[in-house]
């Protein structure tokens, strides 16, 4: 449960209509397989004890009163186990039948939720036997023990933070207004949900849509476990399509008609991170609820959970190319309402050869024809200097003259040797100064042509390279518009890609490959042998690692030991652990030392969850001190 990640359950047995006796074993079995596992929330299907389709058995004293002795049973089962169950039973209480749901921990029935809403429409009868239940929690018997029952119950757990649960069942998920959204303005973190869905064309579709939604709009955790084989086929078929869902993501989903047991690990305190962001989400206040407290052995949870390494990049091609479309049409058009609120028609941009500046004359081309202005008004500027290669240069040349845009080439080299004389700078060191006079001298030359033109600099920096601060202030750090401002780098790769992948011109397809298997790199250190000789991910590290690290610190304020935690999982098998740390502790002293940079950043577009922009998603002073977080990462 370290870092705030617990173990939870859904699991279908293959029950026994009416046979109590042999559905409590299977349930027990369940249970034990799950504890072993370290799993600490279970959830079974709704009347599982029973089965749900009892139909008029229900009214059946002896089967009500069986029911009733084999939650005993599963209670008792639980003593000395380290498990919250619920499992689902019809139950009368002052001669009325409920359907509930019974959790169940360390030998003792900690408290009854009944069913709200039932159901008696197309295939569904359930008002013909159960009544609704009641909100407010009273005092029931069962066992010779006093035992809260009511809907407004929330599970609260002692040493673990933040992880409170609330249940419902079934149709209380498909109403207008769930008992859920209750439990999570009182606090609740996790739902439970016992369900006995029957399966239907499609439906599987817009029942998981409908947890998922659910789950996003609470901010929780959601474990839904369902009837499956085992159930009467009289006139239904129930899939035991079970799903666990975290804030809008499905976590586990079970394979339909197979009575398939899933795992998942529910982040506890992401759920309560992202609740503090969201300053919209209710303050936990409602009135009338009974918390009731239990206990779990505080142990580190052995995660099965997977994290993606390129979090900004969708894994699937298809997700990807419509994330790519997206965000190409996002940038294009930001930079259309710039040009046509300013009555611009120029765009300057210099253009390297790289990924970065790639990606920005791309956009900009795509921007001129959504404004039906011919390319030729665009000037990309190639400057080489010092470090400049013949690769890069042809294809930055290329890739110009393939998209129609005006070519300019300006070599720096007298400039900047005239300017090391005026500081006094010996060009033999091969320095700070002697780099970043080479940026600022292509921004200058820029800025200058735009004026010439009556045009605007569009930017090329992406957001890995303004989170580490690898931009030279006031060189290309500046520009009149970013296009790329809230691009991370692994992405700005696949969008590069994306335009290859779509263009139907086999020679710019040609230059924006070779592009693409191009080192990232400034050049601005002299080559060697003709080759780049200043490789970018030598000196600040691996950028699939940066924008990882990037991520869950900015995203979701994680702490430096539990971003270490997941990122070995993450990059097992690419990245030794002590290469890992190493890069953070450098993410971590670059990103809070070059805030200043990004504190007057030029406007750009956001794009995703995750900006820099000091107007947007972070505001962050240029003088906060990383020492808590340094002093975190020294301890790993």
């Amino acid at each position: 449960m370290k870092h705030g990640f617990v173990k939870v359950g859904a699991a279908t047995p293959k029950i026994k209509v009416a046979d109590c006796q042999y559905n409590r074993e299977l349930i027990c079995r369940k249970i034990g397989e799950a504890e072993s596992c370290g799993t600490k929330i279970l959830v079974l299907p709704e009347l599982c004890i029973t089965g749900y389709t009892c139909s008029d058995l229900f009214w059946q004293e002896i089967m009500l009163e069986r029911a009733k002795k084999e939650l005993l049973e599963i209670a008792a089962f639980t003593e000395g186990m380290d498990i919250l169950a619920f499992v689902g039973l019809p139950m009368e209480v002052d001669e009325k039948l409920y359907n509930v749901a019974a959790a169940v921990k360390n030998g003792e029935i900690l408290g009854i939720v009944p069913k709200v809403n039932l159901p008696n429409y197309a295939e569904f009868y359930e008002a013909r036997h159960f009544t609704p239940g009641n909100s407010r929690p009273f005092l029931i018997d069962i066992g010779g023990r006093e035992v809260p029952f009511g809907t407004d119950i929330l599970f609260r757990c002692r040493e673990m933070e933040g992880l409170i649960i609330g249940a419902e069942i079934c149709e209380d998920l498909w109403v207008p207004l769930p008992p859920s959204v209750g439990h999570a303005l009182a606090g609740a973190t996790v739902m439970v949900n016992l369900s006995a869905s029957d399966e239907t064309t499609g439906k599987d579709v817009y029942r998981k849509g409908l947890i998922n939604g659910q789950s996003a709009r609470l901010i929780c955790g959601y474990i839904y476990a369902s009837a499956g084989e085992g159930e009467s086929t009289t006139d239904l078929v129930f899939g035991g399509h079970n799903v666990i869902s975290e804030n809008g993501s499905t976590l586990a989903e079970a394979k339909r008609f197979q009575n398939e047991t899933i795992y998942a690990d529910l982040d506890i305190k992401k759920l309560r991170g992202e609740r503090r962001r969201m300053t919209t989400f209710p303050v936990s206040r409602k009135e009338g609820y009974e918390i009731i407290d239990f206990s779990f052995r505080m142990e580190e949870t052995k995660l099965t959970r997977k994290f993606d390494p390129a979090p900004f990049v969708p894994g699937v091609k298809f997700d990807r190319d419509k994330r790519c479309e997206e965000i190409i049409s996002i940038q294009a058009m930001g930079l259309k309402k710039r040009f046509e609120h300013t009555n611009c028609k120029s765009a300057v941009i210099g253009i390297s050869g790289g990924l970065d500046s790639t990606l920005a004359l791309l956009v900009i081309a795509r921007t001129y024809d959504m404004l039906g202005l011919p390319r030729e008004m665009i000037t990309a500027v190639t400057m080489p200097c010092f470090g400049t290669t013949d690769r890069t240069y042809q294809n930055a040349v290329d890739l110009t003259r393939k998209l129609g845009a005006t070519l300019r080439e300006i070599n720096l080299r007298e400039a900047v040797m005239l300017h090391f004389r005026d500081i006094g700078h010996d060009c033999s060191v091969h320095d700070v100064t002697y780099e970043n006079s080479q940026a600022r001298e292509r921004t200058q030359i820029l800025m200058n042509i735009a004026n010439q033109t009556g045009g605007m600099v569009v930017g090329t920096g992406d957001m890995s390279e303004l989170a580490l601060g690898w931009a030279t202030y006031n060189g290309d750090h500046m520009s009149m518009y970013g296009v790329n401002v809230s691009v991370p780098k692994t992405l700005v790769r696949h969008l590069v890609g994306y335009f290859a992948d779509t263009s139907t011109d086999e020679k710019l397809k040609s230059v924006l490959i070779d592009i693409l298997d191009t080192p990232v790199s400034p050049e601005l250190l002299p080559p060697k042998d003709g080759d780049i000789a200043q490789k970018t991910e030598d000196i600040v590290g691996p950028y699939e690692l940066h924008d990882f690290f990037m991520y869950y610190i900015l995203r979701f304020g994680f702490e430096p030991d539990k971003i270490y935690r997941i990122a070995k999982i993450a990059f097992d098998g690419v990245y030794e652990e002590d290469l890992i740390l190493k890069w953070m502790k450098v993410f971590y002293r670059r990103f809070f030392s070059q805030q200043f940079k990004r504190s007057c950043l030029p406007d750009g577009p956001k794009v995703g969850s995750v900006a820099v922009s000091p107007r947007g998603d972070l505001r962050m002073p240029s003088d906060a001190c990383g020492r808590i977080w340094s002093e975190a990462l020294e301890g790993l």
